[in-house]
């Protein structure tokens, strides 16, 4: 692999995106890990931070951890990111909910 090879591969890596359609179909790129999920709330490791999904009747409809990718179905009324000096608190704070 060239030096503009692994450029592009890192970049790539680093991206982050969130695509909604009609509130009901989530596609989510930059996701490093799914730490808890239900059918109300996701709570999602990205490239930019934690990102809590909010909404009804949520379910994961495709996971591809080697691309990043995550997509949802359900109706979505939230989407807030957690700072990243919050990050432990609220990892804490969702893992208790989930117990």
């Amino acid at each position: 692999m060239n030096y503009y090879q692994n450029d592009t591969v890192n970049r790539t890596q680093q991206e982050h995106s969130v695509k909604i359609n009609n509130r009901k179909e989530l596609e989510i790129t930059g996701v490093k890990e799914v730490d808890s999920f239900d059918n109300e709330e996701f709570l999602l490791e990205t490239v930019m931070g934690y990102l809590i999904v909010r909404g009804q009747n949520l379910q994961m409809q495709n996971l591809d951890v080697g691309d990043g990718l995550v997509s949802i179905k359900g109706k979505v009324y939230e989407l807030s990111y957690v700072d990243d000096h919050h990050q432990e608190k609220a990892k804490g704070f969702f893992s208790k909910l989930f117990k």
